[in-house]
């Protein structure tokens, strides 16, 4: 698992998306074992990093959905979940307050 999450972090940071930050939700009741979030500076480019991520990770792993929007991209890996999102989103959506939480308190 860490060297699939490392793989990506890295094509991620060579093509200049920005504050990527990886959580470990493992065994927290989240939907997934692993979250990337990554920063694109603006909607071409959160494109362009969807494209750079396919071809760098198939045949290796298999996308199982993506939903594209130049704001908000999500890939679907089944136990890692990759958002590509612009700064605004990124400042709107606050999803790594959200994921913070995990797990949540009964």
């Amino acid at each position: 698992m860490e060297q699939r999450i490392k793989k990506i972090v890295d094509v991620l940071d060579s093509k200049k998306a920005e504050d990527i930050e990886v959580f470990d939700l493992t065994d927290k009741g989240y939907i997934t074992n692993h979250v990337i979030i990554a920063t694109a500076l603006n909607n071409k480019h959160s494109i362009a990093l969807l494209s750079h991520l396919k071809d760098e990770l198939k045949p290796e792993e298999e996308f199982l959905r993506t939903e594209e929007d130049g704001d908000w991209t999500i890939v679907d890996l089944g136990d890692i979940l990759i958002h590509l999102m612009t700064q605004s989103h990124r400042d709107t959506y606050t999803l790594e307050q959200f994921l913070s939480t995990f797990p949540l308190d009964k």
